[in-house]
């Protein structure tokens, strides 16, 4: 958003005061239908509860969404607050409210424009591409009949935002003041007051030092840590210790053949000869002749297909492209039209096929046959999913053992090691907490962390018990060296307190004659001391501080020259003189024309917020539990 919406919140308070509604990337209306009455009932909407599991859920998936977006800077502690947990069951309510709406309005999306999607989505028209779909959708562990369900649904509910939406408009007066605000420019001189100057005079004593020691503890601490050791036992643990012959590759390989065949693709064109729904059985046997001449047209010279289609075909989709209809994928096209395609050779054109459209006139411009990868280019591949075939099988053998071992022999984790051919790990200076330095590292879990720094691990350094971390994933550990938390000596950060409180009392200095200075300004309108003048904006700050910038274009100017003092941390402070106010010569009309966009879209926003609470009134929201009792954060995993 420009900058004037930052530094004008007053002004912008009505366009600001917005709830953007959250996408439906926690339930949908699939959810909304389908769940019940359960015990632990959070709220009921429309009727339908919202259960302890759907919230928990959600906030699961809000805090995946931070921890990839924050990586080493996430700290899960930031998010167990009322505030936090109260945002996700408003989402929810709001998102129940609005699905409660799309069923009882019966929104629905038609196969074709569904289908269009799709295509569109995973590569466009002729370039779509089933088998990557379908990975794709794989990886996420999703089939395409579940994503068809939940993209049909989410369509809907566009429906019903953009209808919404489309209802707010920036009106010209308004989007026009804002950008002359925004455009608006102002000559300034600067008068900076360095933190630098003011240090000579700062004289630090052992008191002051002793009270910021004792004032700011906390940053002095050394937290507590631990050397430990720790074992892990996962599949690829397990796997490690497989092997898979020759003989099992081949018999895998020749009993799921299927599984290695690249299938027939064809690529198709046709000219469609339209026939209204009702049509007389005149209308339909004038088509078919029609149909049927271009048959005999084409049979004559095939390389003239595009050139006809271009002519004759009625099908708008595709008769700009020559008829061309991509590659066809099975389900795509109606069963008369798609069974025809199947049986023509590359080139040969079909007999008039019928169907619910017309009378279509088809051919296959493109077809590559089935091709079976050899065993010798998918061999690594069968091996490796053998030997996770039987890893998952022999894991739960081992878990049982390793479970049994690191309890009955607890005071080392050698003899599980030894017993199942793992690695005992080291690592040192190991916290309670996730480290972000330890990044991925197994033992860097909160779950395990937790276990490991029980008071009776710590006390007796015996092993933890077995703890799942992951899918298919046991770790257990002990501490070996414990040194608990402590505060670093004063001696030790004497020289960095004296430096830290040396700064702040220049700054204080710094401020007091900056002040001193700007109340003389005042009474005398004087600029002695002041750099050039500077014409700036706030899309052109040339030079100016931010903080010293939102001062400058929010000052009064109503009696010019306008003087204002601002606090620079980290670097003084600077006295800033207003000499003139003027609007740019030339308006940028582009910049003017996105601005009223983002003026609209905002107005749009607060239209949708509106609307939603309008619904949520309408679905009589009953809130059954407490937003405090209904989840700890950090429970979730």
């Amino acid at each position: 958003m420009f900058e004037f919406i930052r530094t004008h919140q007053r002004l912008m308070q009505i366009l600001l005061a917005i709830v953007i509604v959250p996408s439906f990337a926690f339930v949908g209306i699939g959810s909304y239908q389908s769940f019940g009455d359960d015990a632990n009932t959070i709220a009921k909407i429309d009727g339908k509860p919202l259960t302890q599991q759907e919230f928990d859920n959600a906030v699961r998936t809000q805090l995946d969404t931070y921890r990839q977006r924050l990586g080493a800077q996430f700290d899960q502690k930031m998010f167990d607050t009322p505030e936090f947990k109260q945002n996700i069951l408003d989402q929810l309510i709001a998102q129940r409210a609005i699905a409660a709406e799309v069923l009882h309005r019966n929104l629905s999306v038609t196969d074709s424009q569904l289908q269009k999607v799709i295509i569109d989505q995973f590569g466009g028209p002729g370039a779509f591409d089933m088998d990557r779909y379908k990975a794709i959708l794989a990886q996420q562990g999703m089939r395409p009949e579940d994503y068809d369900a939940r993209l049909r649904r989410d369509l809907a509910l566009q429906q019903l935002a953009t209808a919404v939406e489309g209802t707010g408009f920036a009106p010209r007066s308004v989007a026009k003041n804002l950008s002359d605000i925004v455009a608006q420019e102002r000559e300034v001189q600067e008068l900076l007051l360095p933190v630098a100057d003011f240090v000579p005079q700062v004289k630090v004593t052992d008191e002051m030092v002793k009270a910021y020691y004792e004032k700011n503890s906390k940053f002095f601490e050394v937290p507590e840590q631990a050397k430990i050791e720790y074992v892990v036992l996962n599949n690829d643990a397990v796997a490690s210790q497989i092997k898979v012959s020759d003989a099992e590759v081949a018999d895998y390989y020749a009993k799921n053949s299927a599984q290695f065949t690249t299938p027939e693709t064809r690529r198709a064109s046709h000219i469609l000869i339209a026939v209204k729904k009702g049509a007389s059985a005149a209308d339909i046997a004038a088509a078919k002749a029609k149909a049927e001449a271009i048959v005999a047209e084409l049979r004559k010279n095939p390389g003239e297909f595009a050139k006809l289609a271009k002519a004759k075909s009625e099908d708008p989709g595709s008769a700009e492209q020559g008829g061309d209809l991509g590659v066809i994928e099975k389900g795509s096209l109606v069963a008369s039209v798609e069974n025809a395609i199947g049986k023509l050779k590359q080139g040969e054109i079909s007999d008039a096929v019928q169907s619910e459209f017309g009378w279509h006139v088809l051919t296959v411009t493109e077809l590559k046959p089935a091709v079976v990868k050899p065993l010798d280019v998918v061999k690594a591949d069968v091996a490796d999913l053998l030997k996770k075939q039987k890893a998952a099988k022999k894991y739960s053998e081992m878990a049982e053992t390793f479970n049994n071992t690191v309890y009955e022999q607890a005071d080392s984790l050698k003899p599980a090691a030894d017993k199942l051919g793992l690695k005992v790990e080291t690592a040192d200076g190991v916290s309670r907490k996730p480290s972000p330095l330890a990044g991925a590292a197994l033992y860097n879990n909160p779950k395990f962390l937790t276990a490991l720094f029980s008071n009776d691990s710590i006390s007796s350094k015996r092993n933890t018990e077995a703890v799942e971390i992951a899918p298919n994933t046991l770790i257990s550990g002990r501490i070996v060296d414990f040194k608990p938390a402590s505060k670093r000596p004063l001696a030790e950060v004497d020289a960095q307190i004296r430096q830290r409180v040396t700064i702040e009392e220049a700054a204080k200095l710094a401020t007091k004659a900056g002040e001193e200075k700007l109340a003389a300004f005042k009474k005398s309108g004087d600029a002695t001391g002041f750099g050039a003048g500077k014409l700036v904006s706030r899309g052109k700050p040339e030079g100016i501080n931010g903080l010293a910038l939102q001062s400058v274009m929010t000052v009064d100017t109503s009696k010019l020259p306008a003087y204002v003092g601002v606090d620079l941390p980290g670097t003084g402070y600077g006295v800033y003189r207003i000499s003139k106010v003027q609007q740019p010569a030339a308006a940028d009309e582009a910049q003017r024309k996105q601005e009223a966009e983002q003026i609209g879209n905002l107005i749009a926003q607060q239209e949708m917020a509106q609307y939603v609470e309008l619904l949520k009134s309408k679905a009589k929201v009953k809130i059954l539990k407490p937003i405090a009792s209904a989840t700890t954060v950090t429970e979730v995993k």
